[in-house]
């Protein structure tokens, strides 16, 4: 009697498949976890950067006119009781300052927290308080994080 060989293919079973898919998912979800959290990071940094900045041009606008202007928007434009004279070309910003999530920021006169004003962003919620990239950032505290 013959003997006959079953000769096997050389292919992957469905459960190898399964398993390489499976482990394709797992990094890919780490990969996008890790890069999401660097966006925020990196709207966070921003959104202080743009605080910093504000706060330059509310106290080049104090030394100017011996006072902080009463609206945040009054770095753009000239207020009605300021002297056009005296007026920069171009104002104390060259546009709207926006934070990192493409929000307003709050301008408060007189400030909080010991400050002559408040320039705040609420975070990546949009809602004050929070925790993480969802905290408040202040402009009396944008230097210490």
């Amino acid at each position: 009697m013959k003997k006959t060989r079953v000769l096997r293919s050389q292919g992957f079973t469905l459960v190898e498949m399964m398993v390489v898919i499976v482990i394709i998912g797992i990094l890919a979800g780490l990969v996008i976890k890790q890069l999401s959290s660097r966006a925020e990071k990196a709207k966070v940094e921003a959104t202080k950067a743009m605080i910093a900045q504000v706060g330059e041009a509310l106290d080049l606008f104090k030394l100017d006119f011996n006072k902080y202007p009463e609206r945040i928007e009054d770095l753009l434009t000239q207020p009605p009781d300021i002297d056009p004279k005296k007026w920069p070309a171009g104002g104390f910003l060259k546009k709207m300052p926006r934070d990192g999530w493409d929000r307003d920021f709050i301008y408060r006169k007189p400030g909080t927290k010991g400050q002559p004003y408040d320039v705040i962003s609420l975070g990546a919620d949009g809602r004050e308080g929070g925790e993480g990239y969802d905290e408040d950032l202040w402009n009396s505290d944008a230097n210490k994080r």
